[in-house]
Protein backbone atom coordinates (compact mmCIF):
# COMPACT_ATOMS: atom_id res chain seq x y z
CA UNK A 1 0.00 0.00 0.00
CA UNK A 2 1.35 3.43 -0.37
CA UNK A 3 1.58 5.23 2.51
CA UNK A 4 -0.80 4.55 5.67
CA UNK A 5 -3.39 1.89 5.93
CA UNK A 6 -5.57 4.35 6.86
CA UNK A 7 -5.66 5.69 3.26
CA UNK A 8 -8.04 2.77 1.83
CA UNK A 9 -10.90 4.04 4.15
CA UNK A 10 -10.74 7.82 3.31
CA UNK A 11 -14.23 9.07 3.44
CA UNK A 12 -16.00 9.13 -0.02
CA UNK A 13 -18.81 10.61 1.25
CA UNK A 14 -19.50 13.11 3.73
CA UNK A 15 -19.71 12.47 7.63
CA UNK A 16 -22.90 11.92 9.49
CA UNK A 17 -24.03 10.54 12.36
CA UNK A 18 -25.30 7.04 12.05
CA UNK A 19 -27.37 4.29 14.57
CA UNK A 20 -24.13 1.97 13.49
CA UNK A 21 -20.83 2.04 13.50
CA UNK A 22 -18.55 -0.45 10.98
CA UNK A 23 -15.25 -0.21 12.78
CA UNK A 24 -12.12 -2.32 10.94
CA UNK A 25 -8.87 -3.60 12.64
CA UNK A 26 -5.99 -2.08 10.20
CA UNK A 27 -3.03 -2.78 12.67
CA UNK A 28 -1.80 -6.07 13.68
CA UNK A 29 -1.66 -6.95 17.27
CA UNK A 30 1.81 -7.80 18.30
CA UNK A 31 3.47 -5.58 20.35
CA UNK A 32 -0.04 -3.97 21.72
CA UNK A 33 -0.89 -3.23 25.40
CA UNK A 34 -2.54 -5.90 27.09
CA UNK A 35 -5.60 -3.64 27.70
CA UNK A 36 -5.68 -2.80 24.00
CA UNK A 37 -5.63 -6.28 23.22
CA UNK A 38 -8.83 -7.24 25.58
CA UNK A 39 -10.78 -3.72 24.30
CA UNK A 40 -9.92 -5.77 20.33
CA UNK A 41 -11.07 -8.94 21.77
CA UNK A 42 -14.38 -7.40 23.50
CA UNK A 43 -15.40 -5.63 20.24
CA UNK A 44 -14.94 -8.95 18.39
CA UNK A 45 -11.72 -7.72 16.69
CA UNK A 46 -9.27 -10.78 16.65
CA UNK A 47 -7.14 -10.22 12.65
CA UNK A 48 -6.20 -7.45 10.80
CA UNK A 49 -8.46 -6.21 7.96
CA UNK A 50 -11.70 -7.77 9.51
CA UNK A 51 -15.13 -5.43 9.58
CA UNK A 52 -17.53 -5.43 12.42
CA UNK A 53 -21.02 -3.68 12.99
CA UNK A 54 -21.75 -1.77 16.19
CA UNK A 55 -24.19 -0.02 17.78
CA UNK A 56 -23.58 3.80 18.39
CA UNK A 57 -23.03 3.90 22.63
CA UNK A 58 -21.33 5.56 25.09
CA UNK A 59 -19.32 2.90 25.99
CA UNK A 60 -18.61 1.50 22.66
CA UNK A 61 -17.13 5.20 22.03
CA UNK A 62 -14.85 4.79 25.13
CA UNK A 63 -13.34 1.38 23.87
CA UNK A 64 -12.73 3.28 20.12
CA UNK A 65 -11.14 6.21 21.88
CA UNK A 66 -8.69 3.27 23.67
CA UNK A 67 -7.55 1.60 20.75
CA UNK A 68 -8.04 4.47 18.04
CA UNK A 69 -4.63 3.84 16.46
CA UNK A 70 -5.42 0.32 15.47
CA UNK A 71 -8.76 0.81 14.25
CA UNK A 72 -10.95 2.29 11.39
CA UNK A 73 -14.32 3.50 12.44
CA UNK A 74 -16.94 4.39 9.39
CA UNK A 75 -20.82 5.35 9.44
CA UNK A 76 -22.98 3.14 7.63
CA UNK A 77 -22.92 5.68 4.65
CA UNK A 78 -19.18 5.60 4.44
CA UNK A 79 -19.21 1.78 4.38
CA UNK A 80 -22.10 1.64 1.75
CA UNK A 81 -20.19 4.30 -0.50
CA UNK A 82 -16.09 2.46 -0.04
CA UNK A 83 -18.12 -0.74 -0.36
CA UNK A 84 -19.86 0.14 -3.80
CA UNK A 85 -16.10 2.28 -4.72
CA UNK A 86 -14.49 -1.21 -4.51
CA UNK A 87 -17.18 -3.06 -6.57
CA UNK A 88 -17.10 -0.76 -9.23
CA UNK A 89 -13.07 -0.86 -9.45
CA UNK A 90 -13.65 -4.81 -9.86
CA UNK A 91 -16.25 -4.73 -12.24
CA UNK A 92 -15.77 -5.90 -16.13
CA UNK A 93 -14.24 -3.44 -18.22
CA UNK A 94 -14.69 -3.94 -22.21
CA UNK A 95 -12.02 -6.24 -23.79
CA UNK A 96 -9.11 -4.77 -25.55
CA UNK A 97 -9.34 -5.87 -29.48
CA UNK A 98 -6.64 -5.81 -31.35
CA UNK A 99 -6.40 -6.84 -34.80
CA UNK A 100 -2.87 -8.12 -36.63
CA UNK A 101 -4.12 -8.00 -40.00
CA UNK A 102 -2.15 -6.08 -42.17
CA UNK A 103 -4.57 -3.41 -43.74
CA UNK A 104 -6.37 -3.05 -47.00
CA UNK A 105 -3.51 -3.53 -49.79
CA UNK A 106 -2.54 -0.23 -51.62
CA UNK A 107 -3.24 0.30 -54.78
CA UNK A 108 0.08 -0.33 -57.03
CA UNK A 109 -0.20 0.95 -60.54
CA UNK A 110 1.08 -0.45 -63.54
CA UNK A 111 2.63 1.92 -65.99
Amino acid sequence: MNGSAFNAFKACVPIQWSPRLYITLVRGLPGTRKLHRRTLDAMRLRRCHRTVVHRTTPSLIGMLNQVKRLIVVETEAMYNARKQKEEEHRALRPPIVVSHAPSAPAQQSVQ
